[in-house]
């Protein structure tokens, strides 16, 4: 599969998300988990869900349960982890394997070698970044602050963007 709005994946609450629909969207795709040391991303991760999803940013949460076995639950635990924990409003996956030979097509699509960031992904919250065409312009470590992704985001954001304090009437 080589366009990104090809993919499909099931939402947490089992209704299919179609990529078509991120079109002319910049996209966060974050694989996550409830019981790792990175689980309090999920604030920072909803704080810039917040500030720019009415300017052409979308984020996706993909649970996974490949690593460290952090992500046990089912999906109806999860979504009530991720809702009443964190005030989650950004849209969720349902659980999927991201390395080996199950890896879900989403992941294959993100580490092709031909989008430039191979390699299987190494733990929790690893961070792609998907531009408004379409094409992955950039994968960020488990370690990186979501709040240090906010210049990534505005970067290809389908339309300048300007904070509320530097716009004209």
């Amino acid at each position: 599969m080589n366009d990104f709005y090809d993919l499909k994946i099931n939402g947490i609450n089992g209704t299919p998300i179609d990529f078509g629909g991120y079109r002319g969207q910049a996209v966060l795709i974050v694989n996550v988990a409830s019981r790792c040391g990175y689980t309090p991303q999920y604030q920072g991760l909803e704080a810039l869900y917040a500030r720019y999803r009415d300017h052409g940013f979308s984020l996706l949460g993909v649970p996974c349960n490949q690593f460290g076995a952090q992500e046990p639950e089912g999906e109806a635990a999860i979504l009530f982890f991720c809702q009443n924990r964190y005030g989650i409003t950004f849209p969720l996956s349902c659980k999927i394997e991201v390395n080996g030979a199950s890896r879900h097509p989403l992941y294959a699509w993100l580490l092709d070698p031909r989008r430039g960031f191979p390699g299987d992904l190494r733990w929790n919250f690893e961070k792609f970044l998907v531009n408004p065409k379409g094409c992955l312009v950039g994968r960020f470590s488990s370690d990186t602050d979501p709040a240090a992704l906010e210049a990534e985001v505005i970067g290809v954001l389908p339309h300048a963007y300007r904070p509320p304090d530097r716009q004209r009437s």
